[in-house]
């Protein structure tokens, strides 16, 4: 099978094809290599670098170029040439091939095009022509590629646009396309420096490298063998000689070219990762620079031991992170700036990142990564992915250094453009336009753009030249009745092209990308004025197109257009991409399909109402409704995963209210399944099987003829002979097990289908099972089968040629069905040529095949056919769309256009309808399903409020049960529990309510969690915010450090210069300064002795190499004809003075020679030397010398050159033994030899000069240093002189200087101390307080204990408190005379601050004495003694306080005495500083006036007067030119800094009224929000309820049950403590009354037994007069008696029950008086006391 760009060619031709032309030149190159191995084998090691390429020589001819054969061309890049002879060169022609100069390839040779463009591939035998298919225009734009924009000139740009390079011109917008030369893609391109040229590099299997001229395109040069599969970016260095390369995965194989003679320099592997550009150093071609992936490579062309190497250096990222670099700069000093992902620039030096580049506040230089940087008129350019354009200043970054160890620098730019809104600029190419800054953009949004970058009051804004989509286009449709198409992607944009008139119409922005695209037919909408869209978010738009020329003006109206859109209707009917649409064939339905599972069908006529959805196995991927060929109309829906399906035309139901359905699926539509079963592995069994018959059967036949003609010669015997051969035969052949039946696990995906026959259909699958189309049948409709159980397998198969991993991906007909266009994977267009009504597809053999789009990421996602079949339409995933013309014999006229059509009547004003922007609003059944749930929600609250007013009324009723209940007497009450239906009911409501309550706290856990968190750290913040008056520690610490390091730069010689501490010089210190001194100095002065140490070692191994190789030059000189002998170079000679180690070094040897050259010193001279000439430009390496002084060189050097002798004279001695006459081949050897030995003559001498010349460049190199170093050790001297007299000067100051130190230091300890001491006694003093507050809280304590123990209503009270207040004398342990007076005092003043006496105490009369050593009467003796014990405590207490106050007194006479010390000393302190630091400004002024030696320049003195420089200096400053620049940059820095603060504080001061203003709108809020929840709390729980509380409440049953049975008790026992209070509020009452009329009764019995007592008396008085006058009782008198008697023992009951009622009430509590005790009770109370 051939290949698409395998074409056969002419014999007569002079040149052969493309492929036949690849073959010869790789053979040939096999076949050159190999005798120059073996002839140059001994030159490997002198010439490492020499590459020998045994490609194609062009000799210059006047009229054409011959290909000679066998030739050799050889680059070097030292250009050190060589002669090399072929084995094939004769004999006579030796001597011409000696001096015979290399063969260039001539300046004017040219490749031809046509030979080296790829071609379609058409099928042998077939007549289908060759421009079946040619390319009209292209309007794609692959915006994502690197570099894909290039400028030739002015006005001709060039990109590539998939297997074309497109040259565009800027100003007529023409196009002209070069075709690629493998036919698998170009890779990337690139321009020359004088844009003379142009690189294409192309992709594919060992692409080529081919160079055109510019403006003939001509092919100049091809360069060949760079990498495997493509290249990713080529670069010409300044001058153009040099191109590098650098290969795409998977070898990154880095190339510098010699691209003149089509030869490779050097050659490497950049990198294991991506490379994403590679470029020569403009000011030094030697550099190169490397970036890709996750690193930056820099490069050094340097000659090595071994030759020229490319030796590379890999950045080191160290602390910052690791980032691709997509673009970066060269410096001029060697370092380079690349960008980073985060938007720095990065500042690279010797590989490692100097320093990250930023803006001000650490901002990034862009806000994206950096995807080029330029350097342009000083300046230095950025390109960010952000859409802007900076400008920095070089100088900046070039002396850009870090600072901190943030490693951060901030810069700001100079200028800075914003292209635009949604703008990703690639990369930027300057025009050449005089007078003008104008750029050209890449824009990788799909746009190319026109930058003004002169930033002048006449710039001008960025222009847009061009428009594309940027990404993959997804679809594409064709007008019905004119040359318009629109196309669709993943961009969010719809464009109209007119692609006959090769202009883009219009286009329209959406919120989301287009995914689907048809062009709505004639049978709908007439004019063809409309287009149906389908996006990723599921939603369909209907546009309408029309041209606005033709609406009525208004006035003010802007430009018109050519074209306009106009969203005229939208849908959203599924919820993912849709990805198919299809109008029924008579236009009544739409069909539209998605990834969503699902097919909607919609009526067209009814403004597209929706009909219905079907749910499919798998995601929709095409739709098709069956052609008027067919009887009945149905759908052919193809799934992803190996399902299709045939629908019927959906049932229309004219009278079905819309709001009714509660769903829009059709559930009862029968749908026919086929599910598609693998059997390409069947299919190439069966081919197995056919393949092994054949061959079966033709050894059989083989057989049999070999069977017959051996019985024809042999008879019998062959016969046998035949038997046995075919035994042998048998025994050998073992056939080989046929290939297995294999199925993929995973099943293979359906690309692309169509209709063959009803019920039929075509369908072509990618990954196992591609490389054929298979033929499918429905089975009839089985409304109760499983389609997932569902296995069928094709009913016919047709093989694809060269599609195994190339599947076809879409396919389309023209209008007649003989034409069958398949857009392919690979981005390739195969036509195949069918008969007519050929359904079975039984012609599909012939086909065009042509690679146009990238063969990586070009597939082909829709292809489609104008109304005419004139032209041919692809758009692929490479961002690319290609307008085909079919037959070039049906041209068109140059000037026709598409005809818009026109608008409607009335369109201007009708309204445009909403559109849907949310990609999460709810699809049409999604909405249908709202709609209804809202319906049954509704339903339900409506239920839900009639039970709850049914509830309300039932528990209303329940209430007034329950009031009824309680107004029924107790006993007739029925308990709460009684009302209970059944207690069980209420327990599982708990139950399951507090189920449900743990549950949503489960699920709320980690929401409450994460807002606890947050509200913590809220409040942590809040805490920790500073006060008002708050200072930063780090800016405290940074000013400190300001103001002692920073300075403000007065000079030394200022009266009032201020030395600080840390500058302050001694003798010390400038000694050990002067040994640091002499320590430099020595180690400076010993690197110098080393280094003449090692160029001595060198010269001793220089001269013993070149002793070796002049005696190999000897020996070869012996075997050359004199004519042919050169001069043998002089040996340079080591002199004594050189090895002075070796002076007194000798030996048995050196003594014999010496005393013979002592004895013949009279009578022989010592041999001549041969004369040298200067052995390099020094002339001071090469000079005459004795032979003493060559016996100083080494043994081993003449031993190997004796042995080398030895070797060289072995063939002379051989051949004078040889006296015949030589043969032909012996002559040819001695040619050969000869040849061989005069190069390796001029070459041994050619390597002594090399080997002297490098010895002479390092002696002048160590004298330049050595110079330098004298220079230096000059300086050091004088150096040292000035040290030395400084130190003389400090020990003069020294004693004085010490003195001051001492005294400063002694009253610096002197301070600390006395404030050491001050913050003792302050924390002694704080310590005594404490101690003094805690004796008063004793004090207290110890009167509350007191008030306790005598209670309330005491009557002794007062006599009590008297007591424990009373003041006494006491006589201490200790005491001394003198201290009653001052223990007087401490009384009364502990007296007076008590805190518990009374008014009334201390207004008592002194002069009232009481006893207080005697209890009272009735007073409790044990109260009596603790009031004394409480009195010694107070006592105690108040001299403990006295001894505290006294000690507090002495510690503030300590204080305010060492305050005024402390005063004294710091006064004292800083006139001794003061003394000190005029000391140190005296010794100062008297070291400003020691003499400094500096030496100067004439540049570096800026002091001129009338522009020369003054005699006298004396007036000048000398001054670092870094101190200068810091001081000039403090200035701007300090501007800088004050207008940034000013900046901040209006800021801050704007955003404090900001933030004042927000917290009282957030308060209001708040407060809003607080109302709203208590209104719901309230209307929810009926009252004010705490949620945190309620949210932390752990749910546990039983725990609270018996909450809620503890608080019942709790409840209940509160009512009966409350009642049991009132009854002994009750009792209490009845008590007092009773006792008071008890008290009343016994007055009266008092009263009654006083007058019975009188009566009594006066009785017996009346009876003992009368008693002899009455002798016996009257009757009266004994009446009267007894009932006085009577009288008595009534009231005596009446006593005894009132005394037990008192007794009784007395044990019930209360106070009562106590009670009337018998004689007896009283006579035993003293006893118990």
């Amino acid at each position: 099978m051939k290949e698409p760009d395998d074409q056969d060619t002419d014999g007569e031709k002079s040149v052969t094809s493309k492929s036949d032309g690849k073959k010869s030149l790789r053979s040939s190159k096999s076949e050159s290599r190999s005798p120059v191995q073996e002839d140059d084998t001994f030159l490997e090691d002198a010439t490492d670098e020499t590459f020998t390429e045994g490609e194609e020589s062009y000799l210059e001819e006047d009229s054409d170029e011959e290909r000679l054969e066998g030739s050799l061309s050889s680059f070097q890049y030292d250009d050190l040439q060589s002669t090399r002879v072929s084995q094939q060169t004769p004999a006579p022609a030796v001597e011409e091939a000696e001096e015979e100069v290399k063969k260039k390839i001539s300046e004017s040779f040219f490749y031809d095009y046509m030979e080296l463009a790829s071609m379609p591939f058409v099928t042998l035998d077939s007549d289908i022509p060759l421009d079946l298919l040619t390319l009209v225009h292209s309007f794609g734009y692959d915006c994502r590629k690197r570099a894909n924009l290039q400028l030739l000139d002015n006005s001709i740009a060039i990109y590539i646009a998939g297997n074309q390079l497109i040259f565009l011109n800027l100003k007529t917008k023409e196009q002209i396309y070069l075709r690629s030369s493998s036919g698998e893609g170009i890779g990337v391109i690139g321009v020359h420096p004088h844009k003379t040229y142009f690189t294409v590099a192309e992709k594919g299997s060992f692409p080529d490298i081919i160079i055109y001229e510019y403006p003939s395109l001509r092919p100049y040069r091809i360069l060949r063998d760079g990498t495997e599969k493509g290249y990713a970016y080529v670069n010409f260095n300044y001058s153009g000689t040099l191109l590098a390369s650098v290969g795409s995965n998977p070898d990154y194989t880095l190339t510098i070219w010699n691209w003149k003679e089509e030869q490779p320099i050097l050659r490497t592997k950049a990198f294991s990762q991506e490379v994403f550009k590679v470029t020569f150093n403009p000011d030094n071609e030697e550099q190169l620079t490397t970036s890709g992936s996750g690193h930056i490579k820099f490069w050094e062309m340097a000659f090595t031991f071994t030759g020229l190497k490319l030796q590379g250096s890999l950045g080191r990222f160290g602390k910052t992170t690791t980032t691709d670099i997509e673009g970066y700069m060269e410096l001029p000093d060697g370092k380079v700036l690349s960008g980073s992902e985060w938007g720095n620039m990065l500042l690279w030096e010797g590989g490692l990142i100097k320093v990250e580049l930023c803006r001000g506040t650490s901002k990034s230089c862009h806000n994206g990564p950096i995807n080029q940087i330029m350097l342009d008129e000083g300046e230095v350019i950025t390109v960010g992915s952000d859409g802007c354009v900076r400008i920095w200043d070089f100088e900046t970054i070039d002396t850009a250094d870090i600072i901190d160890e943030t490693g951060l620098l901030e810069i700001e730019p100079i200028n800075e453009l914003q292209v635009d809104k949604n703008v990703n600029l690639f990369s930027m190419i300057k025009m050449s336009e005089t007078g003008n800054n104008f750029w050209l953009a890449q824009d990788a949004n799909g746009a190319i753009w026109k930058l003004d970058l002169s930033f002048s009051n006449i710039t001008q804004d960025p222009e847009c030249l061009f428009s594309f989509h940027s990404g993959a286009v997804e679809a594409v449709a064709v007008s019905p009745l004119t040359y318009l198409m629109a196309t669709t992607a993943l961009d969010c944009s719809v464009r109209i092209y007119d692609f006959a008139s090769k202009t883009l119409l219009t286009q329209m922005k959406f919120k989301q990308g287009g995914t689907a695209l048809v062009w709505v037919p004639r049978m709908v909408n007439f004019t063809g004025a409309e287009i149906i869209v389908g996006f990723e978010d599921g939603v369909v738009r209907i546009l309408e197109l029309y041209d606005p020329k033709g609406l009525t003006d208004f006035v003010g109206r802007k430009k018109i257009s050519d074209a306009d859109i106009r969203l005229k209707q939208v849908f959203k009917p599924h919820t993912a991409r849709v990805t198919a649409l299809a109008y029924e064939r008579d236009g009544e339905i739409l069909a539209t399909g998605s990834k969503d599972q699902t097919v909607f069908f919609f009526e067209v006529e009814r403004d597209y109402k929706p009909i219905g959805y079907i749910n499919t196995p798998g995601p929709v991927c095409q739709l098709m409704w069956s052609p008027m060929s067919h009887l009945e109309s149905t759908l052919l829906i193809i799934c992803e995963n190996g399902y299709i399906l045939e629908a019927p035309v959906p049932t229309i139901n004219l009278e079905e209210d819309d709001h009714d359905v509660v769903s829009y699926e059709i559930k009862d539509m029968c749908l026919k399944c086929f599910h598609f079963s693998s059997v390409k592995s069947k299919i190439l069994r069966s081919i197995e099987i056919e393949k092994r018959e054949r061959q079966r059967k033709l050894k059989e036949k083989i057989r049999e003829e070999r069977r017959n003609k051996l019985a024809a010669e042999m008879g019998e015997d062959g016969e046998k002979e035949f038997q046995e051969e075919e035994e042998e035969e048998e025994e050998e052949e073992e056939e080989e097990p046929l290939p297995e039946i294999f199925i993929p696990s995973t099943p293979s995906p359906i690309l692309c289908g169509f209709y063959s026959e009803p019920g039929k259909f075509w369908v072509s699958l990618g990954d196992y099972d591609s490389g054929f189309l298979y033929h499918c049948e429905f089975p009839p409709c089985d409304k109760s089968s499983d389609f997932k159980e569902q296995k069928d397998e094709p009913i016919d198969v047709r093989y694809l040629e060269d599609t195994e991993d190339n599947p076809i991906q879409t396919i389309t007909f023209n209008i007649n069905k003989v034409m069958m266009f398949c857009g392919m994977k690979n981005g390739a267009i195969r036509v195949y040529v069918l008969n007519q009504n050929d359904p079975s597809l039984a012609s599909l053999v012939d086909y065009w095949h042509f690679n146009m789009h990238d063969n990586n990421y070009g597939c082909i996602k829709s292809i489609a056919s104008s109304f005419d079949d004139r032209f041919l339409v692809t758009v692929g995933a490479d961002g690319n769309i290609f307008v085909f013309n079919i037959i070039s014999e049906f041209m068109l006229r140059k000037d026709i256009k598409a005809k818009l059509p026109s608008p409607r009547f009335g369109i201007e004003t009708e309204p445009i309808p909403e559109d849907i922007e949310d990609p999460k609003a709810y699809s049409i059944e999604n909405a249908r399903r709202k709609r209804e749930h809202d319906k049954l929600m509704k339903e339900v609250e409506e239920i839900k409020a009639r039970k709850r007013e049914q509830i309300k009324a039932l528990r209303t009723e329940f209430c007034k049960l329950l009031e009824m209940n309680e107004e029924l007497p107790t006993h007739m009450q029925f308990k709460r529990t009684d009302f209970d239906v059944d207690s069980k009911i209420r327990a599982e409501m708990h139950r399951k309510t507090a189920f449900k309550i743990q549950q949503v706290e489960k699920e709320l856990a980690w929401e409450k969690e994460k807002h606890e968190l947050g509200l913590k750290k809220l409040k942590n913040r809040y805490k920790s915010k500073p006060g008002d008056d708050y200072e930063d520690p780090k800016d405290l610490q940074a000013i400190k450090e300001a103001q002692v390091y920073m300075g403000d730069f007065n000079l030394k010689t200022a009266p009032d210069y201020k030395i600080h501490e840390h500058m302050r010089i001694n003798a010390a210190k400038k000694e050990e300064e002067l040994g640091h001194l002499d320590s430099l100095v020595h180690g400076n002065k010993r690197y110098m002795n080393k280094c003449i140490l090692s160029l001595r070692d060198l010269k001793v191994a220089v001269v013993e190499e070149i002793q070796c190789l002049v005696q190999e030059l000897k020996n070869i000189q012996l075997t050359l004809h004199v004519s042919k002998h050169i001069p043998i170079p002089q040996i340079p000679q080591i002199h004594p003075e050189e090895v002075p180690e070796k002076r007194f070094q000798y030996d048995e040897e050196a003594l014999l020679n010496f005393k013979q050259q002592h004895m013949k010193s009279d009578d022989e001279k010592s041999p001549g030397v041969e004369q040298t000439g200067s052995g390099g430009p020094g002339g001071g390496f090469l000079k005459l010398s004795s032979g003493k002084d060559g016996d100083l060189t080494t043994r081993d050097s003449m031993s190997r050159s004796s042995k080398a002798s030895t070797l060289s004279l072995d063939i002379p001695k051989y051949m004078e033994f040889e006296k015949a006459e030589p043969t032909d081949v012996e002559l040819e050897i001695m040619k050969r030899d000869e040849i061989k030995h005069v190069y390796m003559q001029q070459y041994l001498v050619n390597r002594v000069k090399e080997l002297i010349v490098t010895f002479d460049a390092e002696l002048r190199l160590l004298r330049h240093q050595k110079l330098k170093l004298d220079t230096q050790m000059k300086l050091s001297d004088l150096h040292h002189v000035t040290l030395f007299q400084e130190i003389l000067l400090l020990k003069n100051f020294e004693k004085q200087e010490n003195i001051l130190q001492e005294r400063v230091n002694s009253l610096d300890k002197e301070e600390q101390y006395m404030q050491w001491k001050i913050n003792e006694t302050l924390k002694e003093m704080e310590e005594k307080k404490n101690e003094i507050t805690k004796l008063q809280e004793q004090e207290k304590a110890l009167y509350a204990g007191f008030q306790t123990a005598i209670g309330e209503n005491n009557k002794f009270a007062n006599f009590l408190m008297k007591v424990l207040k009373k003041k006494i004398k006491r006589v201490k342990k200790k005491e001394v005379e003198g201290d009653a007076d001052e223990d007087e005092e401490s009384e009364e003043s502990s007296e007076e601050e008590s805190s518990l006496e009374s008014d009334e105490d201390e207004s008592e009369s002194e002069d009232e004495v009481f006893d207080d050593s005697i209890c009272p009467t009735n007073c409790d003796v044990a109260l009596f003694e603790l009031t004394l014990q409480l009195r010694e405590k107070r006592l105690d207490i108040e001299e403990a306080l006295v001894e505290e106050k006294k000690v507090v007194d002495n510690l503030k006479k300590e204080y305010d005495t060492l305050s005024k010390k402390v005063k004294i000393v710091a006064t004292n302190l800083n006139a001794a500083e003061e003394a000190l630091e005029a000391y140190q400004r005296e010794k100062q002024q008297r070291l400003n006036e020691l003499l400094v030696v500096i030496p100067l320049k004439l540049h570096q003195i800026e002091y001129v007067v009338f522009g020369e420089i003054p005699s006298d200096l004396s007036g000048t400053l000398v001054f670092s030119n870094h101190a200068l620049r810091r001081l000039q940059e403090r200035i701007r820095e300090l501007q800088e800094e004050n207008s940034e603060q000013q900046k901040l504080n209006k800021e801050w001061r704007e955003r404090r009224k900001q933030l004042i203003r927000e917290k009282r709108e957030m308060t209001k809020t708040i407060h809003k929000m607080e109302e709203t929840v208590r209104q719901l709390m309230i209307s929810k729980f009926g009252r004010v309820v705490n949620l945190e509380a309620l949210q932390t409440l752990s749910v546990n049953t039983t725990l609270e049950e018996l909450k809620i049975r503890k608080l019942r008790k709790e409840l209940a026992n509160a009512k009966e403590m409350k009642m049991w209070e009132e009854k002994i509020a009750q009792m209490r009452w009845e008590l007092m009354m009773k006792t008071k009329e008890h008290t009343r009764k016994l007055y009266q019995m008092n009263d009654l037994c006083i007058e019975k007592k009188k009566l009594d008396s006066r009785l017996n008085t009346l009876q003992n007069q009368q008693g002899n006058a009455f002798q016996s009782l009257r009757e009266a008198d004994v009446v009267a008696r007894e009932e006085v008697t009577e009288l008595i023992q009534l009231q005596a009951e009446r006593i005894s029950a009132l005394k037990e009622e008192i007794a009784l009430l007395r044990r019930k509590g209360g106070l009562i008086l106590p009670p009337i005790r018998s004689p007896q009770e009283k006579e035993m109370q003293p006893a118990d006391l």
